[in-house]
């Protein structure tokens, strides 16, 4: 029997309940912040060697030297060619996807004159470097791949380093396809809090960026934590999440491998079903045990079932809506009859899927909108990576001689208030409009330089 826990909003405890089922503490370790700082600190002093050192040591490959770590641009065009042609075209599709959504995110700059001749506005740039670490070994991920890399291209941003470690020297060839296919400009292979550092700061061979994305373990999560204000970065990772709201009309097996879906990911992540029908929850149980045995994944999903996984009965779909707004999560489905209209009295979530036809999994791969979204709640004050993340706004203003004379003495007074004199007489000097001449030759004491004439 599948261990989950089944909750009901009207038990006496169900706060208490849901506090300890979404708590989840991500900070690291003090071993691991030791651990971490000290690469950060050695890859600052040494660069390169401490970065082939690190290679050897964790990735257990010889580079003949830190030239040796990077894949040069041809060869991910061979992976682009030599992968199966079903493979080339499902990345195509998917990139293809990806990219016409993230067009429709760019900001544009814009500006507006008031009647005096003052001008306002804002200026929107791409940033000029962006790092994109990609989990390697075992752990391939070209759909990683392109949902970092593509939003930055555009952007705009003109060079993308991408970093990958390869255990045992081994390279995913759909990686690299992956890369080539969302136009990464350099690709080095080196992984873990050394290449965030490295990114971070520079070395001989690998470029500084001016913010990291990607995902990655509790040691490069904690590295980007550590460099963040040297470099952006996108955000802290928890594991991932699905939240369904069923109103049980929708097929039972369909639901529990929705849950099923992110439940795979790890031990830690969280797979939650919310619904006011008793007797589809139990339907929705029965499929669980029942289908749990055909995972390639199965003792993973068990276990995140058992571990942080919740089946909860509501009164009504109102309150459905509550609970989804307290929990904020990463993954929200609403499989229910009129999905449009749950969705707009959702507040906080990273991706709200609609329809009993939508699976979460769909977003995860091809459907368009960005799968990196914020998790333990984040959803609360922060949103999906996109287009935006890779820009810059700059602030606009040029004042005409009119209107910096009208400014000048709201400046003086609110800068005087608060004591700050320089301010106050640098707008005072503008303010009746005009700008004084330099003084005529010999009115001012002669240097006896011979240039006063």
């Amino acid at each position: 029997m599948i261990e989950i826990q089944r909750l009901t909003t009207t038990d006496a405890d169900f706060k208490q309940q849901l506090e300890a089922l979404l708590a989840w503490d991500s900070a690291s370790d003090q071993q691991v912040n030791q651990t971490v700082n000290g690469i950060i600190a050695d890859i600052r002093q040494r660069g390169d060697a401490a970065l082939l050192e690190y290679t050897r040591r964790f990735d257990h490959w010889e580079p003949a030297d830190a030239a040796a770590l990077e894949i040069p641009a041809d060869r991910l065009e061979r992976a682009w060619n030599s992968i199966p042609a079903k493979q080339r075209d499902a990345l195509a599709h998917a990139t293809q996807r990806i990219r016409t959504y993230a067009e429709r995110q760019k900001m544009e700059g814009w500006s507006y004159t008031e009647k005096d001749g003052t001008l306002l506005g804002q200026q929107v740039t791409p940033l000029d470097r962006v790092g994109l670490y990609v989990p390697g070994g075992k752990a391939a991920y070209p759909s990683s791949v392109l949902m970092n890399a593509i939003p930055a291209k555009v952007a705009g941003v003109p060079e993308l380093i991408m970093v990958v470690p390869t255990p045992d020297a081994e390279l995913s060839l759909l990686v690299l396809a992956a890369a080539h296919a969302a136009g990464v400009d350099r690709v080095f292979t080196i992984g873990g809090a050394q290449a965030v550092a490295a990114l971070a700061y520079g070395t001989e061979s690998i470029p500084g960026v001016d913010k990291i994305v990607g995902p990655g373990n509790i040691y490069v999560a904690t590295a980007k934590r550590a460099v963040f204000g040297q470099v952006g970065i996108d955000m802290i990772a928890g594991p991932s999440e699905i939240l369904v709201v069923c109103d049980g009309q929708t097929n039972p097996d369909w639901i529990a491998m929705d849950l099923f879906s992110q439940a795979e990911h790890d031990e830690d992540a969280q797979s939650i079903l919310i619904s006011p029908d008793a007797a589809f929850i139990t339907q929705v149980e029965a499929s669980i045990e029942r289908l749990l045995p055909e995972m390639g994944r199965r003792q993973i999903i068990e276990t995140a079932l058992r571990e942080r996984g919740a089946l909860i009965q509501v009164e009504d779909l109102d309150e459905a809506v509550e609970l989804v707004n307290t929990i904020a999560p990463e993954h929200l489905e609403l499989s229910v009859a009129d999905p449009q209209l749950m969705a707009k009295k959702i507040r906080h979530a990273g991706a709200i899927f609609m329809g009993r036809y939508t699976a979460e999994a769909l977003g995860d791969y091809c459907a368009g909108p960005n799968h990196v979204l914020p998790t333990s709640r984040t959803a609360r004050f922060s949103s999906p990576l996109g287009v935006y993340d890779f820009q810059k706004r700059s602030s606009l203003i040029m004042a005409s001689a009119t209107g910096a004379a009208r400014l000048a003495n709201t400046t003086s007074v609110l800068a005087r208030g608060e004591g700050l004199t320089a301010h106050a007489r640098s707008a005072e000097y503008r303010s009746d409009g005009t700008q004084p001449t330099a003084p005529p030759p010999g009115d001012e004491e002669c240097c006896g330089n011979g240039c006063c004439g």
